[in-house]
């Protein structure tokens, strides 16, 4: 095999494929990465036998062929070279040359044959959503994936798509994260699927652009997700999966507005005090116009307000502060409404604009007398 490419597109591709390489595997072929040349260009793939990543880059190809080398040194070879062309030719024995100006590394790699196989998608469904949207969704829901393994459905997002709308729900068990958006996609009939929340994470960082158009090829066991010449391929999550919809609370009998960014900077600095061993809740009063904050932990006792629009009555209610934070931070709205019906009642979070297209629950923390 021998092909020559430029140094910073194959950078960059070695960069994207190796994000699911094992830094350390009994399979020592996981900790490589494929490398494929031919028809004048470069396949990069890397896969950890749950998730792979696989990256197509131009390049000037001598002789086709195939490698494995170890992801970690060909990513810091390609790294250090000088800017400009750089050659990789593979000798017999899998002796590998890299080559860029007066710069020449020769290091060892390893067969392909033994490089496990990526899973063939027997596509069923295949729709295509802007890039732009379906990032942010991901980012503003899959903080709530769960990582608890002994409910390995919710350790990944469900996915709901029809004709004219696509969701995205994540739970863990203490919350509940939802992002809705109009999106054509072409179906009559819904369909639902889970995807872990590994692979939206990899999927939201190759992610590059507003104006790219993402394709979801949905399979019997594996879904992928295609964007520009970058293919992530991901097994499917199987179980029954919350029922969203009916774990919702429809309405509240308070509902409180708020700045989101000036409730962020309260939240924060409370959260200062707050031992994260400790777990201390942030203990919440809704009075009328104003939210008090307030946390006592080992390490002190802190306080703060922030201005609300609406009275809950002084009702007290404990939160987890990093859940709260996190939800205030994933909001897509300058402004957001609270609602609450009781201290021991799940609180949801949402734009004010009431569009639906997020939706934040939160299960509140139970407060103790000797906490305040």
């Amino acid at each position: 095999m021998k092909f020559s490419c430029e140094r910073l597109l194959l950078l960059t591709a070695i960069l994207t494929a190796s994000r699911v390489v094992a830094s350390k595997s009994p399979v020592p072929e996981l900790e490589g990465l494929l490398i494929a040349a031919r028809d004048g260009n470069v396949r990069i793939s890397g896969y950890d036998l749950k998730t792979g990543i696989t990256t197509a880059i131009d390049a000037d190809v001598e002789e086709p062929g195939s490698i494995v080398l170890k992801s970690q040194l060909f990513c810091e070879i390609v790294r250090k070279l000088p800017s400009g062309f750089v050659t990789v030719t593979v000798s017999d024995g899998y002796l590998t040359k890299i080559e860029s100006g007066m710069s020449e590394f020769n290091i060892l790699g390893a067969s392909s044959h033994n490089f496990p196989e990526l899973p063939i998608l027997d596509t069923q469904v295949s729709v295509a959503i802007p890039g732009g949207v379906l990032k942010d969704m991901i980012t503003q829901t899959n903080f709530a994936v769960s990582d608890n393994e002994s409910r390995p459905v919710h350790t990944g997002a469900l996915f709901e798509i029809s004709g004219g709308a696509i969701t995205i729900v994540a739970v863990d068990g203490y919350r509940l994260a939802l992002r809705h958006e109009t999106a054509e996609s072409g179906l009559e009939d819904t369909i639902g699927f889970v995807v872990p929340g590994a692979a939206l994470s990899e999927v939201e960082k190759i992610s590059s652009g507003q104006e790219e158009q993402i394709r979801i090829s949905l399979g019997s066991k594996h879904v992928m997700f295609s964007i520009e010449d970058t293919t992530l391929i991901s097994r499917r999550l199987e179980g029954e999966f919350l029922d969203y919809k009916n774990a919702i609370p429809k309405e509240g009998k308070y509902t409180v507005t708020a700045d989101r960014r000036t409730l962020i900077e309260a939240v924060e600095r409370v959260s200062l005090i707050i031992n994260d061993k400790q777990k201390s809740p942030l203990r919440c009063t809704f009075g009328d116009g104003v939210l008090k904050m307030q946390a006592v932990s080992t390490l002190g006792r802190a306080h703060d307000e922030c201005p609300v629009e609406g009275d809950a009555e002084e009702m007290e209610i404990g939160f987890n502060d990093r859940f709260l934070l996190e939800a205030l931070r994933a909001a897509p709205a300058d402004e957001i409404s609270i609602r609450l019906s009781s201290g021991i009642t799940p609180c949801l979070i949402l734009p004010t604009d009431e569009s639906g297209r997020f939706v934040y629950m939160i299960l509140p923390v139970r407060l103790r007398a000797n906490e305040s």
